[in-house]
């Protein structure tokens, strides 16, 4: 690796000492300690083969590709030696049971961003840890007790929150384990920095149109600041980049057939992007109440989703709440 002058040993508390309990904080840590072959087949590219070779499609049409399914199976296997009862993967289309007497469910997306495989940009996973129960996944958010993610991009992080805030740990290759980076995350209420699909502005409810118009205005319009745009296409690394740095992400409802229900996926992608942003001092909304309260007629439902930070987020909302005016 290439020494900077300024460098030195590495620093932060391993992972390993900061996670050490049963239950939600023992899957977090099986997760987290997963991640780094799926770090490595990423680097690896093309060499051992195509990894954004197309397999299949899921449940919700979208082409899955063999990273994506290679990475559900190794998932799989982790959460079962865990103890997991059940599983919800983007990519299965029914819930897997793992061990009948498990007293946790697990929500994933096991590559979050796939369509970025092969070339470069941030990608990583999602995941949530709810108290085994009847209902299974069918339950709004407030029962989710523990969520967390990976980030692959120039490094490897990992983030989660078991309910007393969120935590950021980087992968320190020397040492072959995380290494804390940033504990108890504060997002500022105030962001100068949006995530959104321009593309898709001219499908939006005429709330948001009003908005957007706004925010390019700048200084010089109705919210009095210049703000600086950023779309990544993977809500993974939106979410990473927020909680390093602020700011806000919409993925809203439109008028595209499709997509009245949003396109992002309630419980194993925005119920788990509600608990960490929250926890770190964030809102996240549906467009019309909390994500928290959403509350999934089927498991592989979809919503719509505004994150970040808690000014920005409330802004948005309440352009959206405005009465369509002429």
């Amino acid at each position: 690796m290439l020494k900077l002058p300024n460098d030195g040993p590495a620093t932060g508390r391993l992972l390993s000492q900061v996670l050490t309990g049963d239950g939600p904080a023992a899957i977090v840590r099986a997760i987290a300690e997963a991640q780094p072959p799926l770090m490595e087949r990423l680097g690896a590219g093309r060499l051992h083969g195509d990894p954004t070779q197309i397999v299949g499609v899921n449940d919700t049409g979208d082409k899955q590709k063999a990273l994506d399914v290679g990475a559900h199976h190794h998932m799989i296997a982790v959460l079962r030696r865990a103890g997991v009862r059940r599983v919800l993967s983007e990519e299965a289309e029914a819930v897997i049971e793992l061990n009948p007497g498990g007293a946790w469910d697990v929500a994933m997306d096991p590559i979050d961003g796939s369509g970025s495989i092969g070339i470069g940009a941030p990608l990583g996973m999602l995941f949530s840890i709810m108290p085994a129960a009847p209902e299974g996944f069918l339950r709004t958010g407030e029962s989710v007790v523990a969520a967390g993610y990976a980030s692959f991009g120039h490094s490897m992080d990992f983030g989660w929150s078991l309910g007393d805030g969120t935590h950021i740990a980087g992968w320190d290759a020397e040492a072959g384990e995380f290494r804390m980076v940033r504990e108890n995350v504060a997002l500022k209420p105030a962001a100068s920095t949006i995530a959104y699909n321009a593309s898709n502005e001219r499908h939006w409810e005429p709330g948001l149109q009003r908005w957007v118009a706004d925010l390019r205005a700048g200084r010089d319009g109705p919210l009095g600041k210049n703000y600086n745009m950023r779309w990544l296409a993977a809500a993974v690394g939106e979410l990473h980049r927020i909680l390093l740095n602020g700011g806000a992400f919409l993925y809203p409802a439109d008028r595209r057939p499709g997509y009245g229900n949003g396109k992002l996926r309630l419980v194993y992608e925005a119920m788990p992007i509600a608990f960490l942003v929250e926890q770190a001092g964030g809102l996240a909304s549906d467009g019309a109440q909390p994500i928290r309260y959403r509350k999934p007629l089927a498991v592989h439902d979809m919503t719509p989703l505004i994150f970040g930070a808690k000014d920005e987020v409330e802004t948005i909302l309440g352009y959206l709440a405005e009465p369509s005016k002429g």
